[in-house]
């Protein structure tokens, strides 16, 4: 009797733990912290498909870097060494060199433009997104809003463009170390996660990032001035291997879509309202205690 008690106890045991195994978990790398514009941004999808799927599908988010690099993730991702992940959007110019051309100095005359051009859909979104899918196999869920191009410096605020010159600036893109070189000044490659030992060491003169990057990274510690040039916008994009994509059932894929759809607005209009009224066209410096709003 004490054999067949221990047997029955187990069976039910069995019956019940492969139910959290029917989960299907979609590990996510991302460079930058959890509390990130970015990072939340991922929770918010996590939220939706794992209430619309019923728990069968979830999400594991890996941030700062732990699993890879900015640089890392189309490899990465494409290969299937991790299911899914986020990486600006230039990060894919070795393989498609038209994305960098939201990079292009001035290239989008407002916030309604970059909306515009942006949009899932239009003929800017539909052949990049092709692009990367059919040359890396990541196929892309949805574009992450990171914040108009900043710079950043101590001493005088740069105010004028040959404020760059002679300046080793941190870039974080060919077209973007073009634009500093066009200046005058010095472009140093640099992965965000150096961003701020870089500063703090003096390895560089100037940085230039994202304006989401600033309260996340605590890069208002290390520098005293944030200038708001309008000069390019900063796109991530969230990014799901495909072969793990079509693998799933018709019912998930939907609610993915779906969800990514939604979250993309979501983090489009936060980053305009974080951005306040430097975005209407007001001057973008500010000293270091009123930088990391």
């Amino acid at each position: 009797m004490k054999h067949f008690i221990m047997g029955a106890v187990a069976a039910a045991g069995l019956a019940v733990a492969p139910i959290s195994a029917l989960a299907e978990t979609i590990r996510v790398t991302l460079q930058l912290p959890e509390t990130h514009s970015l990072g939340q941004n991922w929770n918010a999808f996590a939220d939706i498909i794992g209430e619309k799927s019923g728990g069968e599908l979830e999400v594991q988010l890996f941030p700062s870097a732990q699993l890879f690099k900015d640089k890392e993730v189309p490899g990465a991702v494409g290969s299937g060494a991790v299911e899914a992940g986020s990486a600006f959007i230039g990060r894919f110019a070795g393989s498609v060199p038209a994305v960098d051309v939201v990079s292009i100095p001035f290239i989008f005359e407002d916030e309604a433009h970059i909306r515009a051009a942006v949009a899932p859909g239009s003929d800017l979104r539909e052949t990049i997104d092709s692009a990367i899918l059919k040359e890396t196999n990541n196929r892309v869920l949805w574009w992450q809003a990171y914040g108009r191009n900043i710079y950043l410096n101590n001493g005088s605020a740069i105010t004028v463009p040959a404020d760059l010159e002679g300046k080793k600036v941190r870039t974080y893109g060919k077209v973007h170390g073009w634009t500093v070189q066009a200046l005058g000044g010095a472009p140093t490659l640099m992965s965000g996660s150096k961003q701020f030992l870089a500063y703090q060491q003096g390895a560089v003169d100037v940085g230039m990032t994202g304006s989401s990057g600033v309260k996340s990274r605590k890069l208002y510690e290390v520098m005293d001035h944030m200038t708001l040039t309008f000069d390019s916008a900063i796109e991530f994009v969230a990014v799901i291997n495909n072969d793990f994509y079509e693998a799933l059932s018709d019912e998930h894929k939907a609610i993915i879509d779906e969800a990514a759809r939604e979250v993309e607005q979501q983090l489009r209009d936060q980053i305009l309202l974080g951005r306040g009224r430097n975005d209407r066209g007001n001057e973008g410096q500010h000293d270091r205690g009123r930088a990391h709003r």
